[in-house]
């Protein structure tokens, strides 16, 4: 780290003309261009945008881009809805509802096969409850 600090400080020492063309304030470094760049050569996207005010960055053709903006925003949303119902439709169930309702219904075809009656006046089996005796 502080041999970075000591490069930038000697950047800085330069004079503005050893520096190269950088527009900038006395401590900004201009950044090196790509290999086999064009120091005239506008970046291909500015010239893109130049083209198409609307560019989305799809391509340089302004049909294209459009077209090709609406199918990715396409296959965006319904992958959303798809995988958002996917991922609802597998939720556990929510309050043991759907539990409740197999237990009942097996209750209830436990209480037909004995011939008991489905409901009765006790919520507890009164011959389970110790109960006080009768006065």
């Amino acid at each position: 780290m502080a041999a970075l600090w000591r490069a930038l400080r000697a950047l800085r020492a330069l004079p503005a003309g050893a520096r190269g063309r950088s527009a900038g304030s006395p401590g900004a470094v201009a950044l090196p261009r790509p290999l086999g760049a064009d120091a005239h050569e506008e970046e291909p996207m500015l010239v893109a945008q130049r083209k198409n005010p609307d560019y989305h960055g799809f391509s340089a053709d302004p049909d294209a881009d459009v077209l090709n903006m609406r199918a990715a925003f396409l296959a965006g949303i319904s992958v959303a809805i798809v995988l958002g119902s996917v991922f609802v439709h597998y939720l556990p169930d929510y309050g043991l509802q759907q539990w409740a309702r197999r237990e009942a219904e097996r209750l209830v075809q436990e209480r037909e096969r004995r011939g008991e009656p489905l409901l009765t006046s006790n919520y507890y089996n009164p011959k389970c409850l110790p109960l006080p005796p009768p006065e």
